[in-house]
């Protein structure tokens, strides 16, 4: 059966740890604890669940699309083992200076996922860490949500926070909040 609702989840400091260094290998990646368990939980409730991730490592030549494909591999059978389905990954290869409608804080990548799945992103989840997918989000009409992981805590403090954007401690907490 297949589910109207769908989820957006950012990758790096949502799902896994993030690295200022970038995750550049399928071993640097390692999951937030609580973050698989909560994407196994949306499988349960029917959410269909797609990640939306800037990964600018590729522009800047610091790894190749096949090790960026074992990574979001590593991730999906991660998700996998504990019930989850990641759906799919949406990525934006490009760095800040090549001024693409993909990277976010633009919200090119959030309107492809619309386009994809022939669907407005009115009141879509978009769980994210930083400013720049909550306003990706925003603006493509989907639901931001922060979480205190990753970059979280710096992005609640930024004066450009959005503050009626709800904030929870980590994806086990957002999800928790979306039992209703």
């Amino acid at each position: 059966m297949k589910s109207t609702k769908l989820i957006i989840l950012d990758r790096d400091g949502v799902i896994n740890h993030d690295s200022d260094q970038y995750i550049k290998s399928p071993d640097e990646w390692r999951p937030i604890p609580g973050s698989l368990e909560a994407i196994a939980r949306l499988t349960q409730w029917g959410y269909r669940i797609v990640v939306a991730t800037n990964q600018s490592g590729i522009g800047q030549g610091l790894f190749e699309m096949d090790t960026l494909n074992a990574i979001h591999e590593k991730m999906i059978k991660a998700a996998s083992q504990m019930g989850g389905r990641i759906e799919a990954v949406f990525f934006c290869p490009h760095i800040n200076g090549d001024e693409c409608a993909c990277r976010k804080p633009k919200p090119g990548m959030f309107e492809e996922i619309a386009t994809r799945y022939n669907m407005n992103l009115t009141g879509v989840p978009a769980v994210g860490d930083s400013l720049r997918d909550l306003l990706a989000a925003r603006e493509a009409g989907a639901k931001p949500m922060l979480v205190l992981t990753g970059k979280g805590r710096k992005t609640q403090a930024d004066p450009a926070f959005p503050p009626d954007t709800p904030v929870f401690a980590d994806l086990a907490a957002a999800v928790a909040s979306l039992a209703k």
